[in-house]
C-alpha cells in the first residue's frame, strides 16, 4: 500500500484531523492505553471520524514503520452531508435521484456502481460510516474517475438517512430478490432514492422496513444472483427511461 494513502503515529493522526484532512477511518490497536491515545480518541469523536479497534497484526500488515498502534486511512474524496445536499438539489430545480448503498464492501462493485451513477446523472451516493467500502484511491480508479464528480454522502447510519430522505419528500425503493413487485412497476418520476444491499446479506431488515416499496429484477437462469453492480445498472437506467418518458430527465 502506498504511503500517501495513510498516516501513522498518534500525534501525526491527531494533527491530520485537526488540520481538516479527510480521514476515512482510523485503526487503533485494541489494548492501546495512554494519555495521548485518549486525546486521539477524543479528537476523533469530536470530529466524527470512524475508529476501529483491531489486533496489532492488522496494522503491521499495512506498515512496519513506527505506527505506535495507530494508522489512519486518508479518503480520496471529500464527503458531502446529506442534510446540505438535499436542499441544494431542490433549489436547483432538479428532480433528485440518489442511490443508497447498504453494506457494500467490495471496492470493485462500489466503483462500478459509481461509474454507472455518474453516466446516468445520479445526484449522489449515500453510504454508512461503518460496514461499508472505503472510498480510497482504489475506489476512484475502479470508478474510472467518476468519484471525482459524484457526491458521496457518508452518514452515521442508513436508517436515519432514509428517514431524512422520506421526510424531505423522496420515495424510497429497495431492490430485493424477495420482493414480489417488478422493478419496472413503480413510478420513478418523483424525488427518488434506490437502495441496494450487499450480495451476501442484501438490505438490512430495519432498512427494508423503512422503504416505501420493494422491487425485484426477474431472474430466469440457474444462479438467481445478479451481481450488485449489474443490478444497480438495471435499476438506475429504468429510472432514466421513465424520466425520459415523463420529460423530467
Amino acid at each position: 500500500m502506498e504511503d500517501n494513502k495513510y498516516i501513522f503515529g498518534i500525534r501525526a493522526v491527531i494533527e491530520a484531523i485537526e488540520a481538516g484532512k479527510e480521514i476515512d477511518k482510523i485503526l487503533v490497536k485494541k489494548d492501546l492505553s495512554s494519555e495521548m491515545a485518549d486525546e486521539l480518541l477524543k479528537v476523533a469523536r469530536e470530529n466524527k471520524v470512524v475508529v476501529q479497534k483491531v489486533p496489532i497484526e492488522k496494522i503491521n500488515r499495512i506498515t512496519r514503520k513506527n505506527h505506535q498502534g495507530v494508522l489512519a486511512f486518508l479518503s480520496a474524496v471529500t464527503y458531502h452531508k446529506l442534510e446540505y445536499l438535499v436542499p441544494q438539489l431542490y433549489e436547483k430545480g432538479q428532480m433528485p435521484f440518489v442511490v443508497v448503498l447498504d453494506g457494500i464492501t467490495d471496492v470493485r462493485n462500489f466503483g462500478a456502481i459509481a461509474r454507472t451513477c455518474d453516466c446516468a446523472g445520479v445526484d449522489a451516493i449515500v453510504i454508512p460510516e461503518r460496514n461499508s467500502v472505503s472510498v480510497g484511491a482504489d475506489a476512484v480508479k475502479t470508478s474510472a474517475g467518476a468519484l471525482h464528480y459524484l457526491p458521496v454522502c457518508r452518514e452515521h447510519n442508513i436508517f436515519g438517512a432514509i428517514k431524512y430522505l422520506k421526510d424531505s419528500g423522496y420515495k424510497v425503493y429497495g431492490a430485493s430478490e424477495k420482493a414480489t413487485q417488478n422493478y419496472t412497476t413503480p413510478d420513478y418520476s418523483t424525488p427518488l432514492a434506490i437502495v441496494l444491499g450487499s450480495e451476501e446479506k442484501g438490505i438490512s431488515s430495519d432498512v427494508l422496513r423503512q422503504c416505501d416499496g420493494l422491487v425485484a429484477i426477474p431472474e430466469y437462469g440457474h444462479i438467481n444472483s445478479l451481481n450488485v453492480s449489474v443490478a444497480a445498472g438495471i435499476m438506475i437506467y429504468e429510472v432514466v427511461r421513465q424520466r425520459k418518458l415523463h420529460g423530467n430527465e
